[in-house]
């Protein structure tokens, strides 16, 4: 397997969990408010996301594709589909019956995550830059938990609203997907508490990663 795999995966888990907001004749309040970002953004980018929102009803299908997935999380389409091929081949991902795109399995992906994850792909915290707060920083966790340490940790990014300690993300386009995607944003942010956390803060991040995967 590949740290992108699991980028991938997730973003299969967002685009389920959108789509299940669809059926249900509503979207989650946070695909539509200001303010869940951890960086900079310019008036015209908040003018065309409202509007890509709009829009999320009719294009869900197209973001399954190779091409979609690779516009929305900057992998290529050859990585994709060969990424796809592997999660199928060992239980993380299946095809839809019906419409035959790819699903993450989320009870195999949650165990991996949970069990297997930071010792396959570590984070190891380096220097200190300007960057996307992540784990506990993250607007999915800050203020939970009161994690140990001086600095928060962060994925380096120039328009990032904070400084903190650098940790590599699982893939090098992460801080340009979770931009269009706040599900995301939040699943690849707990993913690094359980990768970074110490015991209690890693629990507390599978039990709401779970909870959050759960039903889809």
């Amino acid at each position: 397997m590949k740290s992108q795999d699991i980028f991938i995966l997730l973003k299969l888990v967002s685009l389920q969990r959108q789509e299940q907001a669809v059926k249900a004749h509503h979207l989650e309040p946070k695909l539509h408010l200001q303010g869940w970002e951890g960086w900079e953004i310019a008036e015209e980018e908040l003018i065309s996301q409202r509007e890509i929102n709009k829009l999320i009803p009719l294009s869900l299908a197209v973001h399954y594709t190779a091409r979609g997935l690779e516009s929305e999380i900057g992998v290529s389409k050859s990585e994709i589909n060969n990424s796809i091929k592997r999660c199928i081949s060992v239980g993380l991902a299946k095809l839809d019956r019906k419409t035959n795109r790819p699903n993450a399995n989320t009870k195999a992906l949650l165990e991996f995550i949970v069990h297997g994850l930071k010792y396959v792909f570590p984070a190891k915290p380096a220097e200190i830059v300007r960057g996307i707060p992540t784990s506990f920083a993250a607007p999915v966790l800050e203020g939970k938990l009161l994690s140990a340490g001086e600095f928060i940790y962060v994925w380096p990014d120039a328009r990032g609203k904070n400084k903190g300690l650098s940790v590599a993300p699982l893939f090098k386009s992460v801080p340009m997907a979770v931009k269009k995607d706040p599900l995301l944003y939040e699943y690849l942010a707990l993913v690094d508490s359980i990768r970074l956390g110490n015991p209690r803060e890693a629990t507390f991040a599978e039990q709401l990663l779970e909870e959050k995967l759960r039903n889809i």
